[in-house]
Order: C-alpha cells, then sequence, then structure tokens
C-alpha cells in the first residue's frame, strides 16, 4: 500500500505485517525519537511514527492551535492506512498519548475500532495541565525540557537551533494548556498504560483514571526510571508493547475497521 510519508516515517516495514503500530511523540519531540526501535522491532509490526507539522520534514507546514485539530488531521491519515485491514495500534508518549487518545476517538467515531490504545507517561485526560508554558518566556520552556530529561539541551545552546526547535515546542504547550478532556468512554479498545517509577511528573494517581476512557480491558505497567523510561529500558519496554500487540490483535473485533 501507499505509505503517507509526509505525516509518517517508517520504522520497520516487514514483508508480511500482521498489525500495525503508530508511535505518537511527546511534546517538542519529532518521529526521531522513536528511530530507535528499530533495533527492537517485531518480525510481524509494521511500526510508522507520526511527524507532526512544524518541524523536521515538516517545518513549513503551520502547528495546529489544539489537540483536537492536530488528532483530526492524523485520524484522517490513521484511516487511511487502516484501509487493508491491519489490526491499528496506538502508542503516545506525554502529549502524545493525549494526541493517539483524541485520534482513537475519531476512529471510534468513524466505526474503525482501534485494536488498542497504548499510553506513556501520560496522565488522564481530565488531570492533564500545560503548566501555562505555550505563552510564556522561552528560558521557562527551556528549563521545563531540562527537567523532564530526554532532550539534547545542546540544541538549545546553539542560537540558530534554539530558534528552529522553540516555535514548535511553544506550540505543543499551548495545545496543552488550551487542552480539555472529552467526556468519560468513547472506547472499546483495549488500554494500556505505562509509566516510570521515577516519573515525578505522573504517578500511580495520575494514570489511574485512564481506566474511565474505555469500556475495554484497561492495564496499568510500572518500569524503572524517569519520564522517559521507555528510552532507558527500551528492550523491556518493547517487549512488553509487542506482547500486548499479539494478544489484543488475536481478540480484535472482526470487520471493525482496525
Amino acid at each position: 500500500m501507499n505509505r503517507p510519508a509526509r505525516e509518517f516515517a517508517s520504522i520497520a516495514q516487514p514483508e508480511s505485517p500482521a498489525a500495525r503500530l503508530i508511535l505518537f511523540p511527546h511534546a517538542g519531540g519529532s518521529a526521531v525519537f522513536f528511530h530507535p526501535w528499530k533495533t527492537v522491532a517485531h518480525p510481524e509490526v509494521d511500526i510508522l511514527a507520526v511527524r507532526y507539522p512544524g518541524r523536521a520534514e515538516r517545518i513549513s507546514d503551520p502547528c495546529p492551535q489544539t489537540i483536537g485539530e492536530l488528532a483530526s488531521q492524523l485520524a484522517d491519515s490513521c484511516a487511511a492506512l487502516a484501509a487493508d485491514g491491519l489490526p491499528l495500534f496506538l502508542l503516545g508518549h506525554s502529549l502524545g498519548g493525549f494526541i493517539a487518545h483524541e485520534v482513537a476517538r475519531r476512529l471510534e467515531h468513524r466505526g474503525l475500532r482501534a485494536a488498542g490504545l497504548l499510553l506513556s507517561a501520560c496522565r488522564a485526560p481530565r488531570l492533564a495541565t500545560g503548566h501555562g508554558l505555550g505563552d510564556g518566556p522561552d528560558e521557562a520552556l527551556v528549563e521545563r525540557m531540562r527537567e523532564l530529561g530526554g532532550s539534547d539541551m545542546r540544541v538549545f545552546d546553539d542560537p540558530e537551533l534554539r530558534e528552529l526547535v522553540l516555535p514548535a515546542l511553544r506550540a505543543d504547550y499551548r495545545m496543552l494548556d488550551r487542552y480539555q478532556a472529552p467526556p468519560p468512554g468513547g472506547l472499546r479498545c483495549p488500554v494500556r498504560v505505562y509509566r516510570g517509577a521515577g516519573d515525578d511528573e505522573v504517578s500511580a494517581e495520575q494514570t489511574a483514571p485512564w481506566a474511565e476512557v474505555t469500556s475495554g480491558e484497561f492495564s496499568d505497567i510500572c518500569f524503572p526510571g524517569g519520564h522517559f523510561y521507555l528510552s532507558e529500558h527500551l528492550a523491556d519496554v518493547t517487549a512488553d508493547v509487542f506482547r500486548a500487540v499479539d494478544r489484543f490483535r488475536s481478540t480484535a473485533v472482526p470487520g471493525s475497521g482496525h
């Protein structure tokens, strides 16, 4: 099938895939964040990472104003991918979790139920906060990146690179500032939440309410590490992700368009 290269970067493309996994980066992140997944790819899972507007290959595309706006755009692209009938899984890290959830909701409204929603280092929607950084000073954004880790801070030390990355980062936090949680429910697919035991931003109490978004199975998994635990423990995290994909795709509803 034709793969929409503008919206997605190919991480792994097996000859005969049995499922498809779409990866949604964090605030200020890009598809490059998920490139290490190439080294641990599942032999039967087609893996794509989302290319957000306003950065990297899409730097000339305008940044969306809201998570809903971006999710609607990506739902169109994901629906096109789902045309081949492969079970579709969505995994979002941090901000990417909110976006993946909103995409899953939009697909469900079209009768294209995701086979599974996987959420990483992301509070439940009703506990989301943008920290008011969307319209704050540049230094506050940079300090936020330093607190979270996971970013190469040398980018912010180079004036030219800083000028390139700050607009997209600011746009991401502006979306978080404006985000309004949808009502509970709306999904029927399994929801699996991942978090780092040492993540000061996301606790077990803050991920537990994700159970409210689905009538399907819910599980909450903890790994060692901080907000970017999935990079620190790549092999262990991806092994669990692919086990979940294998199990959930075996119970996906036929004909749902997953």
